[in-house]
Protein backbone atom coordinates (compact mmCIF):
# COMPACT_ATOMS: atom_id res chain seq x y z
CA UNK A 1 0.00 0.00 0.00
CA UNK A 2 1.37 3.38 -0.84
CA UNK A 3 2.74 5.45 1.71
CA UNK A 4 -0.06 8.42 3.44
CA UNK A 5 2.31 10.71 2.92
CA UNK A 6 2.84 10.26 -0.80
CA UNK A 7 -1.19 11.25 -1.73
CA UNK A 8 -1.97 14.10 -2.22
CA UNK A 9 -5.40 14.43 -0.54
CA UNK A 10 -8.22 16.26 -1.90
CA UNK A 11 -10.99 18.51 -0.70
CA UNK A 12 -14.32 18.11 -1.77
CA UNK A 13 -17.30 20.53 -0.70
CA UNK A 14 -20.37 19.82 -1.78
CA UNK A 15 -22.03 23.01 -2.34
CA UNK A 16 -19.24 23.76 -4.87
CA UNK A 17 -20.40 21.30 -6.89
CA UNK A 18 -23.69 22.18 -9.28
CA UNK A 19 -23.57 18.81 -11.19
CA UNK A 20 -25.01 17.79 -7.31
CA UNK A 21 -27.27 20.44 -7.41
CA UNK A 22 -30.62 19.32 -8.18
CA UNK A 23 -32.80 22.88 -8.01
CA UNK A 24 -30.70 23.79 -10.83
CA UNK A 25 -32.46 25.07 -13.52
CA UNK A 26 -31.90 23.45 -16.70
CA UNK A 27 -30.50 26.07 -19.37
CA UNK A 28 -30.94 25.39 -23.04
CA UNK A 29 -28.96 27.51 -25.22
CA UNK A 30 -30.18 27.26 -28.61
CA UNK A 31 -27.00 27.22 -30.22
CA UNK A 32 -26.03 23.99 -27.93
CA UNK A 33 -26.69 20.85 -29.84
CA UNK A 34 -28.32 18.09 -28.13
CA UNK A 35 -28.53 14.93 -29.79
CA UNK A 36 -32.11 13.71 -30.53
CA UNK A 37 -33.14 10.00 -29.71
CA UNK A 38 -34.13 7.72 -32.46
CA UNK A 39 -37.18 6.10 -33.88
CA UNK A 40 -36.82 2.59 -33.69
CA UNK A 41 -39.82 2.24 -35.91
CA UNK A 42 -39.13 5.08 -38.39
CA UNK A 43 -35.50 5.22 -38.09
CA UNK A 44 -35.31 8.61 -37.59
CA UNK A 45 -35.73 11.59 -34.90
CA UNK A 46 -38.70 12.30 -33.71
CA UNK A 47 -38.83 15.78 -34.57
CA UNK A 48 -38.08 14.58 -38.71
CA UNK A 49 -39.81 14.10 -41.32
CA UNK A 50 -41.21 10.09 -41.82
CA UNK A 51 -38.34 8.08 -43.58
CA UNK A 52 -39.40 6.46 -46.59
CA UNK A 53 -39.19 2.95 -45.87
CA UNK A 54 -38.54 -0.01 -48.65
CA UNK A 55 -39.99 -3.24 -49.67
CA UNK A 56 -43.89 -3.76 -50.65
CA UNK A 57 -46.79 -2.39 -48.63
CA UNK A 58 -44.65 1.10 -48.05
CA UNK A 59 -45.50 2.71 -51.62
CA UNK A 60 -48.22 5.20 -52.37
CA UNK A 61 -49.35 4.13 -56.09
CA UNK A 62 -53.24 5.41 -57.76
CA UNK A 63 -55.15 2.94 -59.06
CA UNK A 64 -53.93 3.77 -62.35
CA UNK A 65 -50.33 3.25 -61.69
CA UNK A 66 -51.27 0.00 -60.14
CA UNK A 67 -53.74 -0.91 -63.02
CA UNK A 68 -50.54 -0.24 -65.75
CA UNK A 69 -48.13 -2.61 -63.56
CA UNK A 70 -50.65 -5.47 -63.20
CA UNK A 71 -51.61 -5.51 -66.78
CA UNK A 72 -47.97 -6.69 -67.91
CA UNK A 73 -47.72 -9.83 -69.23
CA UNK A 74 -46.15 -12.76 -66.64
CA UNK A 75 -44.65 -16.01 -67.16
CA UNK A 76 -46.98 -19.13 -67.05
CA UNK A 77 -46.58 -22.82 -67.59
CA UNK A 78 -48.34 -23.36 -71.13
CA UNK A 79 -51.85 -24.94 -71.08
CA UNK A 80 -52.51 -27.83 -72.94
CA UNK A 81 -56.02 -28.21 -71.88
CA UNK A 82 -58.90 -27.41 -69.79
CA UNK A 83 -59.30 -28.37 -66.41
CA UNK A 84 -57.71 -32.37 -65.08
CA UNK A 85 -54.85 -33.37 -63.88
CA UNK A 86 -51.31 -31.82 -63.64
CA UNK A 87 -48.40 -33.87 -63.89
CA UNK A 88 -45.20 -33.43 -61.26
CA UNK A 89 -41.79 -33.14 -62.56
CA UNK A 90 -40.98 -36.76 -62.38
CA UNK A 91 -44.46 -38.44 -62.15
CA UNK A 92 -48.41 -38.29 -61.03
CA UNK A 93 -49.04 -37.78 -57.57
CA UNK A 94 -52.19 -39.21 -56.62
CA UNK A 95 -53.49 -37.73 -52.86
CA UNK A 96 -54.83 -40.93 -50.88
CA UNK A 97 -57.04 -39.52 -47.77
CA UNK A 98 -58.46 -41.01 -44.67
CA UNK A 99 -55.59 -43.54 -44.16
CA UNK A 100 -55.89 -45.17 -40.88
CA UNK A 101 -53.11 -44.07 -38.40
CA UNK A 102 -51.54 -47.10 -37.68
CA UNK A 103 -51.15 -48.24 -41.61
CA UNK A 104 -47.53 -48.66 -42.75
CA UNK A 105 -45.73 -47.82 -46.16
CA UNK A 106 -45.94 -51.81 -46.72
CA UNK A 107 -49.28 -52.00 -46.69
CA UNK A 108 -49.99 -48.74 -49.00
CA UNK A 109 -47.68 -50.46 -51.62
CA UNK A 110 -49.41 -53.39 -51.70
CA UNK A 111 -52.88 -51.86 -52.08
CA UNK A 112 -51.93 -49.56 -54.90
CA UNK A 113 -49.00 -51.58 -56.55
CA UNK A 114 -51.41 -53.53 -58.45
CA UNK A 115 -52.15 -50.68 -60.31
CA UNK A 116 -48.54 -50.46 -61.76
CA UNK A 117 -45.39 -49.66 -60.67
CA UNK A 118 -45.23 -47.09 -57.61
CA UNK A 119 -42.28 -44.19 -58.26
CA UNK A 120 -42.21 -42.64 -54.83
CA UNK A 121 -44.69 -43.08 -52.03
CA UNK A 122 -44.77 -40.32 -48.84
CA UNK A 123 -46.71 -41.56 -45.35
CA UNK A 124 -46.26 -38.35 -42.98
CA UNK A 125 -46.00 -39.15 -39.36
CA UNK A 126 -47.21 -37.03 -36.55
CA UNK A 127 -44.00 -36.13 -34.78
CA UNK A 128 -45.36 -35.84 -31.57
CA UNK A 129 -47.65 -39.35 -31.65
CA UNK A 130 -45.72 -41.26 -33.94
CA UNK A 131 -49.17 -42.14 -36.00
CA UNK A 132 -49.49 -41.81 -39.96
CA UNK A 133 -51.06 -37.91 -40.40
CA UNK A 134 -53.75 -39.68 -42.27
CA UNK A 135 -52.64 -39.13 -45.79
CA UNK A 136 -50.11 -40.43 -48.30
CA UNK A 137 -48.69 -39.07 -51.25
CA UNK A 138 -48.25 -41.97 -54.30
CA UNK A 139 -46.58 -40.94 -57.49
CA UNK A 140 -46.94 -43.54 -60.68
CA UNK A 141 -44.75 -43.07 -63.74
CA UNK A 142 -47.67 -43.28 -66.00
CA UNK A 143 -51.06 -41.60 -66.13
CA UNK A 144 -53.33 -44.82 -67.05
CA UNK A 145 -51.90 -46.10 -63.96
CA UNK A 146 -52.14 -43.72 -61.52
CA UNK A 147 -55.81 -43.25 -62.80
CA UNK A 148 -56.61 -46.88 -62.50
CA UNK A 149 -55.72 -46.65 -58.80
CA UNK A 150 -57.96 -43.30 -58.34
CA UNK A 151 -60.79 -45.22 -60.23
CA UNK A 152 -60.49 -48.67 -58.48
CA UNK A 153 -59.41 -47.05 -55.19
CA UNK A 154 -61.74 -44.69 -54.49
CA UNK A 155 -64.39 -44.61 -51.77
CA UNK A 156 -62.40 -47.85 -51.16
CA UNK A 157 -61.59 -49.54 -47.98
CA UNK A 158 -57.39 -50.06 -46.44
CA UNK A 159 -57.01 -51.27 -43.03
CA UNK A 160 -60.99 -51.11 -42.52
CA UNK A 161 -61.10 -47.71 -43.00
CA UNK A 162 -62.88 -45.81 -46.26
CA UNK A 163 -60.21 -43.51 -48.28
CA UNK A 164 -60.56 -41.02 -50.66
CA UNK A 165 -58.41 -40.71 -53.73
CA UNK A 166 -57.95 -37.93 -56.26
CA UNK A 167 -54.95 -36.21 -58.29
CA UNK A 168 -52.67 -34.25 -55.95
CA UNK A 169 -52.25 -31.66 -58.62
CA UNK A 170 -54.72 -30.30 -61.02
CA UNK A 171 -55.29 -27.43 -63.86
CA UNK A 172 -58.43 -26.27 -62.71
CA UNK A 173 -61.54 -27.84 -60.85
CA UNK A 174 -62.63 -30.77 -62.38
CA UNK A 175 -65.86 -31.97 -61.40
CA UNK A 176 -66.70 -35.64 -61.64
CA UNK A 177 -69.94 -36.80 -61.64
CA UNK A 178 -71.88 -33.78 -62.11
CA UNK A 179 -73.86 -32.83 -65.20
CA UNK A 180 -72.88 -29.99 -66.60
CA UNK A 181 -76.26 -28.44 -67.46
CA UNK A 182 -76.45 -28.38 -63.64
CA UNK A 183 -73.36 -26.19 -63.35
CA UNK A 184 -73.27 -22.52 -62.72
CA UNK A 185 -71.08 -20.60 -64.50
Amino acid sequence: MANPADVDALDFDPDDDDLMDEDAAFDVDASSHIPKLKSAITGGSFNDAPKKTKGRGFRQETDAERNIRMSARFDSLGSDGGPGPERSIEGWIILVIGVHEEAQEDDLQNAFGEFGEIKNLHLNLDRRTGFVKGYALIEYENYEEAEKAITSMDGGELLTQAVNVDWAFSKGQEVRGIDSDLMCP
